[in-house]
């Protein structure tokens, strides 16, 4: 979808009217344009953290009227209006962002809403920058198709494995099917209750702690820290289930309740590093011209991974039985690594000059078609 046609504004707008799919385009990429840069990770996140705390109200809302039987379900149906019209009315008040107005031809008027976010009218530079920007974007009249060319490569590649990658964490399939797991383990009826409370909780406080360590630690070192602990919490989980509820033994309440508490790490890892991670890497790594069309991309891409774990994972653990989380845990540990050799450390970097990046990975340089490295230089400055 061309910037040129939709601002960032209508689609969060639209959002509330046509599908959650047009939020995840377009709020992502709002963020990472009218955040400053050194805390544009920390306020990307901060998209997660309203995710997490509306499924947590959510899950705690559906709890409660489903005890106000017969009509409960249509309350809670009907309360899902409610956050919907505060996205509706909340979207007027929002400014466009200044990239895009620059884009569209409204250059002062970008100018004052640049200068109204920084505090400053010290503005020219990254004024400058989006003007350089938005000449090359508007000149490419097919984003989708100017985006499998081979200077944008390295950016396909992370928008399609990134998303891809955040599903095969398993972290879908524990949250679905959490109340099976914790009903097995002998949880009872309140199995529901339980799992909701303690996955929707967990992955609130662990957000936190991502948006205040993202700008500081680096992206990298979150994804890498959190791969570690999901594969060592899953590995656990694996033998204890293999060991102690093989055979159609039993699972006793001590182990159940350790099993529980490395679920719980696992969603803890899961929250500081690849949960809003996976969403604002991408959101922040293209230039201008393929920015829409990548975000595309890694909504599409999540989505599917989404609906192919969802369908699956039943069949997937009666053939695995305890060994699923080994499945999950060898995927995590195929993400860690690519991170560590493919992923470059985007924190600190400012969103236009992003291109650079990439030209200077060691990888990804002998990826890219050559160009004058000089005259990038002296037009995007240094990182």
């Amino acid at each position: 979808m061309s910037y040129n046609i939709f601002s960032h504004k209508f689609l969060c707008k639209a959002g509330s009217h046509l599908s959650s799919s047009s939020v995840f385009v377009a709020v992502p990429l709002y963020l990472s344009e009218v955040a400053p840069t050194h805390l544009r990770g920390g306020l990307n996140m901060m998209f997660q953290l309203a995710t997490t705390l509306g499924i947590f109200t959510a899950n705690m809302v559906n709890y409660g009227t489903q005890q106000l039987k017969p009509w409960g379900w249509r309350l809670s149906l009907g309360l899902a209006a409610f956050p919907a019209m505060l996205m509706t009315l909340g979207g007027y008040f929002l400014p466009e962002t200044p990239n895009s107005l620059v884009e569209r031809g409204l250059t002062e008027r970008g100018r004052r809403v640049l200068e109204k976010l920084r505090g400053t009218k010290n503005v020219d530079a990254e004024l400058q920058d989006m003007v350089d920007a938005s000449e090359l974007a508007n000149s490419i009249k097919h984003p989708f198709r100017n985006i499998l060319q081979k200077q944008h490569r390295p950016q396909l590649v992370m928008a399609i494995c990134m998303p891809m990658f955040q599903i095969l964490t398993g972290i879908n399939s524990i949250l679905f099917y959490a109340p099976v797991l914790f009903q097995t383990m002998g949880f009872g009826g309140n199995a529901s209750l339980y799992s909701s409370a303690l996955t929707g909780a967990v992955l609130v406080l662990s957000t936190l702690i991502s948006i205040s360590l993202v700008d500081k630690l680096g992206r990298r070192a979150l994804l890498i820290s959190g791969g570690v602990q999901m594969i060592i919490c899953q590995a656990i989980v694996s033998v204890i289930l293999g060991v102690k509820f093989g055979d159609n033994q039993g699972l006793s309440k001590g182990y159940s309740i350790i099993v529980v508490i490395f679920i719980c790490l696992f969603v803890v890892a899961f929250g500081w590093s690849w949960g809003p991670l996976g969403w604002t890497i991408p959101s922040e790594i293209f230039p201008l011209e393929t920015r829409s069309a990548g975000q595309s991309i890694t909504v599409a891409v999540n989505l599917l991974f989404t609906f192919f774990i969802a369908q699956a994972f039943l069949s997937l653990l009666c053939a695995f039985k305890f060994g699923i989380f080994l499945f999950f845990a060898g995927w995590v540990s195929v993400m860690t690594i690519f991170v560590y050799f493919l992923l470059p450390e985007t924190k600190g970097v400012p969103i236009e000059e992003m291109t650079l990046l990439w030209k200077k990975h060691w990888f990804w340089k002998k990826v890219l078609p050559a160009t004058n490295h000089a005259a990038d230089s002296n037009n995007n400055g240094s990182i």
